[in-house]
């Protein structure tokens, strides 16, 4: 499938959900941005004061670095929610947030976040392109995790580098293809980037739909 076609899919697949992706895109850039800086503002003495600091406080470092770890499990039900769309299955906004109640992924989510974070820093270390390389390697973690919940950390990260073989550079020009679009929303004082999140993510889906989880028909399904 060509990415024009992946790209398509997307746009059809939110068709009659875009509602829904726009509210979740509007939460995210609340509960990731705006809440926190409003408090970092507020607990420094207002924005004067907020404003003239040469260096950001040990707590407001602490807080941001907390609310960016809880709020890791919503943004994984947000690509569980587009690769529902792509899959056309039931999908609803309180089931983004299913992942806050099942304790064992809850811990999964962040500890495959942080690994994965750790790696690509390390391989960055080396030089940038590894870094790229590795990130986009890793690409496929979490929707593999949606479909094989009893992958380790480790096994999710593995399996991830092994489907993406051959598929790294072709999600990469579908990630570019959407630079234009980027560009255009900077424009709309970054409001554009509302209705964008939810269209870059649900093409990744149907990438991931397409050639990744698609890999489990060609082969046996992965040792339980």
């Amino acid at each position: 499938m060509k990415i024009s076609e992946l790209k398509r899919e997307a746009r059809l697949s939110l068709k009659g959900n875009w509602g829904t992706a726009l509210a979740l895109s509007l939460i995210m850039f609340l509960v990731s941005i705006v809440i926190p800086t409003t408090l970092e503002i507020m607990l420094s003495g207002g924005w004067a004061e907020w404003s003239n600091q040469e260096v950001t406080p040990i707590w407001a470092s602490a807080m941001d670095m907390l609310i960016s770890i809880l709020i890791i499990p919503f943004s994984i039900g947000i690509y569980w929610f587009y690769l529902d769309l792509v899959r056309m299955e039931s999908t609803s906004f309180e089931k983004t947030f299913s992942i806050y109640k099942d304790g064992k992924m809850f811990s999964k989510v962040i500890i495959v976040s942080i690994v994965q974070g750790i790696f690509v820093f390390l391989w960055s270390l080396l030089l940038l392109i590894p870094g790229i390389i590795k990130a986009l390697a890793y690409s496929q973690v979490f929707f593999l995790l949606k479909d094989h919940p009893h992958l380790t950390t480790l096994e999710a990260i593995t399996e991830s580098r092994r489907r993406m073989n051959g598929l790294k550079w072709k999600y990469f020009l579908m990630c570019l293809s959407f630079i234009g679009w980027g560009i255009l929303c900077l424009f709309t004082i970054g409001i554009g980037f509302l209705w964008l999140v939810p269209y870059v993510g649900t093409t990744m889906a149907a990438f991931y739909n397409e050639w990744i989880a698609s890999q489990d028909e060609n082969e046996n399904e992965i040792v339980e």
